[in-house]
């Protein structure tokens, strides 16, 4: 089931050339980025301790994440992220173009 949002996560792009994109994603409290799919691998770094919530064919994971904390995820995979927690949420998001 598609997460509620009465708010959506605001991008707001840093850099970018022919090498990479950077975004910084701002989430209040229940926001989410909405269903998107990445063209290319990506990695995020928390900037804020947070409870995010990542939706992908129909099942939701929950997971706590300290400022600092990163991750890499493929291209090609349909999803939504959601702040599930009661305070603000920031991530930089790191799209490799080659």
């Amino acid at each position: 089931m598609p997460f509620v949002c009465t708010t959506p996560a605001v991008p707001t792009l840093l850099a970018e050339d022919e090498r990479a994109k950077i975004t910084r994603w701002d989430f209040a409290p229940g926001a989410t980025t909405g269903w998107h799919e990445h063209a290319m691998d990506y990695a995020v770094v928390m900037m804020t301790d947070a409870t995010m919530a990542y939706e992908m064919d129909g099942v939701v994971t929950e997971t706590t994440l300290k400022a600092g904390q990163s991750y890499i995820r493929p291209a090609g995979i349909k999803h939504d992220v959601r702040n599930n927690g009661e305070n603000h949420m920031a991530f930089i998001e790191i799209e490799m173009k080659r």
